[in-house]
């Protein structure tokens, strides 16, 4: 592979420190960083890491003096505000600057719940039932209304907002459930079936031509009685919840070759019909009856060593070296073809 000049965009808090103990790199947030930029370097890059919060000025600086082959984005947020990322990579584009990841146009339709699934259900792809609250408005009781359901941000990730609460069987805490997440989080809400069943997660990597990845499942195997099993902002991110009620993230079993195709050619489908590109994950609800419901799409998801994505493109047969050469690849195509 070619040696490229590659500058690692992240946010400014999550540089790695040139020196630090094993025991700190096990509990940094930077971890993702650190990986990447340590494997680049391994690959004989040239890595030059920027973090920026919401000045502009240092990306603009950094590629005139730096002049990269390509910017690696870790940026999941600018300005404080995560559905800024898109507009990033819309700069990028701008200075005909290659970048890997997902394009503007893909990041600004996943990234919002609501639009994604409007998009997916035009293209008959099968979501679950949903209502959308948005902001400053009164909330009205309807007909319409079933339970139970599942209420949510519609731009906010990684499960943010995410509870057991978030799980509602009448109007009154349906109500109270999208007041807070109003009041808390100052985006739009939309509440959606709850579908009980499997949370499979499938990779998926590629431009025009693409290649899906081994389901992935996320299991709850000592969860109390009564505790919906989803993927809450707790089951994410608190480690020792994980680790108490054996919750972790493997390999898929118990599927049918056709129930696994399904999933693979749903992911592709959803992977077109929102135009994504570079790299990305479709989350899903595998019902009772063996129907799998899209939850969402996610481009750009975690690449640190260990997360979904690597430990499916490993069983898949790309070592983390070789997917993390894979989007530098797939970066590097996608500027040529679009200019």
């Amino acid at each position: 592979m070619a040696k490229y000049k590659v500058l690692v965009l992240m946010h400014k808090s999550l540089i790695p420190p040139e020196d630090f103990t094993e025991e700190e790199y096990l509990s940094a947030d930077w971890k993702t960083e650190y990986d990447v930029m340590e494997t680049l370097r391994e690959l004989g890059h040239t890595v030059h890491p920027l973090g920026i919060v919401g000045n502009l000025e240092l990306l603009r600086n950094a590629l005139d003096e730096f002049k990269p082959h390509i910017v690696f984005n870790l940026l999941e947020e600018f300005d404080g505000n995560p559905t800024f990322d898109q507009h990033i990579v819309s700069y990028l584009e701008l200075k005909r600057q290659a970048y890997t990841g997902c394009n503007p146009r893909g990041l600004t339709l996943a990234r919002d719940k609501a639009l994604s699934k409007k998009i997916l259900t035009f293209h008959r792809i099968p979501v679950p039932k949903f209502f959308v609250f948005p902001k400053n408005q009164k909330i009205k009781e309807t007909k319409k209304f079933f339970y139970p359901l599942i209420v949510k941000t519609t731009t906010e990730e990684a499960s943010t907002g995410i509870a057991q609460a978030s799980v509602v069987n009448n109007f009154e805490a349906l109500k109270e459930r999208v007041e807070f997440i109003h009041e808390t989080y100052g985006t739009d809400v939309i509440a959606e079936q709850y579908i009980k069943g499997r949370e499979l997660y499938v990779g998926i990597f590629g431009n025009k031509r693409v290649t899906t990845l081994p389901v992935w499942e996320l299991e709850f195997t000592q969860m109390p009685k009564g505790v919906k099993k989803f993927a809450t902002e707790k089951v994410k991110w608190d480690d020792k919840y994980r680790e108490k009620y054996g919750i972790r993230s493997i390999r898929a079993a118990n599927l049918s070759e056709q129930e696994t195709e399904k999933l693979k050619i749903l992911t592709k489908k959803a992977y077109k019909a929102l135009g994504l590109s570079g790299y990305a994950r479709m989350d899903f609800r595998f019902d009772e009856n063996g129907k799998a419901y899209v939850l969402e799409a996610n481009p750009n998801p975690g690449i640190q060593c260990g997360d979904e994505f690597p430990e499916s493109a490993e069983a898949y047969g790309l070592k983390y070296k070789d997917l993390i050469s894979k989007l530098i690849t797939l970066g590097i195509s996608w500027n040529k073809n679009r200019h």
